[in-house]
């Protein structure tokens, strides 16, 4: 397969703040140029300030949202929190069984895996089924080593300086 067709896979891990936002920036430099995409949301229920944007882009963009509607402690995790995490993966199965999408952006599975909702070898299987020309996006805290390994491209987020240990809550449109 030509080296311009052929889909990769990203990590974009790390304790600094930019996962996300890098993810999201890549869906729209992809619909820009064409390509469809689908966004699912590991552990994030709420109503975020980007899903409102991205629905714009509908069915281009495709957006999937699993988890609660308030962020959770790792102590916290509960029988629906596995099956949410069970739906999104089981979504993202579908979606590269089928190759139905350009490019599948799987926001905070990471956190998902460091949670215990998803395991390695799920985060691995994916990366496994992925058809060559999809590109796929993995985000997230605390990417497992097999995982980044198997990865193409690994980007980490090092946080330097961030104004939240200030006490600056997330802000409407900046962090959410």
């Amino acid at each position: 397969m030509n080296l311009l067709h052929r889909g990769y896979v990203h990590v974009y891990t790390g304790d600094g703040k930019g996962k996300t936002t890098a993810a999201l920036g890549l869906a729209l430099r992809a619909a820009g140029a064409g390509l469809t995409v689908t966004l699912i949301q590991f552990m994030k229920g709420q109503p975020y300030s980007e899903i409102v944007a991205l629905e714009r882009f509908a069915p281009q963009i495709q957006v999937m949202q699993t988890g609660r509607t308030k962020c959770i402690r790792r102590e916290e995790v509960a029988e629906d929190d596995r099956a949410e995490a069970q739906r999104g993966l089981d979504r993202a199965r579908q979606i590269l069984a089928g190759s139905e999408r350009d490019l599948l952006i799987l926001d905070e599975i990471l956190v998902a895996h460091w949670f215990g909702l998803v395991t390695s070898d799920d985060l691995l299987g994916l990366m496994e089924m992925r058809p060559p020309q999809v590109e796929l996006i993995l985000t997230g805290r605390k990417a497992p080593p097999e995982v980044m390994a198997r990865a193409d491209l690994v980007t980490e987020m090092l946080e330097i300086k961030h104004y939240y240990k200030t006490g600056v809550p997330a802000r409407r449109g900046i962090e959410s």
